[in-house]
């Protein structure tokens, strides 16, 4: 009786019982499960920069405008220091900046990006004192170069920490987000931040005081009554009754001007920065985790089956050819010593130990009818002359060994 095979059976070349070929589905499977948890931490970060930079208040083109009346403006300031008898002039053109010789006063600059690298060149011949309020790198390399920024602080306020008299009469400062800055040389550095820097540091440079300060917070209109914001503002940007104040506030620049000199840092926006940050501390931990991860064991069949007898006959292949009958006797010696040693009851580390030489010799004399001169030049004597010489140890270790076994 004929019995005819089901469809499909032909076509399938693979014998019965045989495990079958995992399936597209399965392996995208497999694959989606060992990256889901990756993919899971850079979403995660993704979202967490997006409402950061979304939460972050952005700079407006007003922000510290001396003649804003807007949350981020600076017309309180000014209109305080007009009623302590201090002279505020505002200027939005570097050019009309006072350059006489001997006049005396406080020069506030703010929004240092929209100046160029000649314009900040220019100030540093003004006789008035320098405020700076957060300038940006290219500003501080021109202006106060011995004054380096560190960082980024998030501490809402801070504690003068110095013996300024600007920051020790205003106490506590409300300061925010600010940045934080170092001085290489001489000067002074207040309100000192948790992880390092100052957020005011005050430095000599040419004729005039620079100062530096790291918050826009202490000056603006939402800020100014919050701690000691008020006074430390006052100390800063004014020099007293009758001195004079000029307020530098940049213009911003028409199309086709120069737009300030502005590092890539100062251009980045700091959600942007803690982005790539997360994301470089998320690459390297997920890197550790796969790389302290261990799949399970492979057994791989070998190509070739290699007997252990024409493993040793190549072995001696090369030494015959090299002429190492040094070191093919050492081996044959401690092959011996190594076999000869549980036999004779001594520890097995003893059997490469050379202060334990005698003891295996004497053991070794003791179960064989050859006495110690004979055992140790067997098991630790000079190497063969020829390869006949060579021949007769490993005949000789042999019979010792058979001696050490049969007693």
């Amino acid at each position: 009786m004929v019995m005819q095979a089901p469809p499909g059976a032909a076509a399938s070349g693979a014998p019965a019982g045989a495990p079958a070929e995992p399936s597209a589905r399965q392996v995208a499977g497999r694959r989606w499960r060992s990256a889901r948890g990756v993919l899971a931490v850079l979403l995660a970060l993704v979202v967490i920069a997006v409402i950061l930079a979304a939460l972050r208040p952005s700079t407006s083109a007003g922000a510290l405008d001396p003649q804003s009346p807007k949350r981020d403006g600076a017309l309180a300031l000014t209109e305080i220091l007009r009623q302590r008898d201090t002279t505020v002039t505002v200027t939005r053109d570097y050019a009309d900046i006072p350059m006489e010789p001997g006049i005396s006063g406080v020069l506030v600059v703010t929004r240092t990006e929209r100046l160029t690298e000649d314009d900040l060149r220019l100030l540093t011949a003004s006789p008035l004192d320098l405020l700076l309020v957060r300038p940006t790198a290219a500003a501080l390399d021109i202006l106060a170069p011995e004054v380096r920024r560190v960082g980024p602080s998030f501490e809402e306020t801070a504690a003068p920490g110095c013996a300024l008299p600007a920051a020790s009469l205003a106490g506590k400062v409300a300061f925010h987000e600010s940045d934080t800055y170092e001085i290489n040389g001489r000067g002074t550095a207040c309100y000192p931040a948790e992880y390092g820097g100052a957020r005011v540091v005050q430095v000599r440079e040419n004729a005039h005081t620079v100062t530096v300060l790291g918050s826009a917070a202490p000056l603006t209109n939402q800020r100014l009554t919050e701690e000691g914001n008020a006074a430390l503002a006052m100390n800063l940007a004014g020099a007293g009754t009758g001195a004079s104040t000029v307020w530098l506030f940049p213009a911003m620049p028409e199309a086709g001007e120069g737009a300030g000199q502005q590092s890539l840092g100062d251009l980045l926006p700091f959600g942007v920065k803690l982005f790539f940050l997360q994301l470089l501390v998320a690459v390297l931990l997920v890197a550790l985790w796969r790389g302290r991860r261990l799949g399970p064991v492979v057994a791989e069949a070998l190509p070739v089956v290699v007997r252990s007898a024409e493993t040793v006959e190549g072995r001696a292949r090369l030494y015959r050819a090299g002429r190492a009958r040094d070191r093919a006797s050492d081996a044959l010696r401690s092959g011996a010593r190594e076999r000869l040693v549980p036999l004779l009851g001594l520890p097995r580390g003893s059997a490469q130990d050379r202060s334990a030489a005698q003891e295996i010799i004497t053991a070794v004399a003791r179960r064989t009818p050859y006495d110690e001169t004979y055992v140790g030049a067997a098991l630790y004597g000079p190497e063969p002359l020829d390869d006949a010489g060579l021949i007769a140890l490993t005949n000789v270790l042999d019979d010792l060994e058979r001696q050490v076994r049969q007693s």
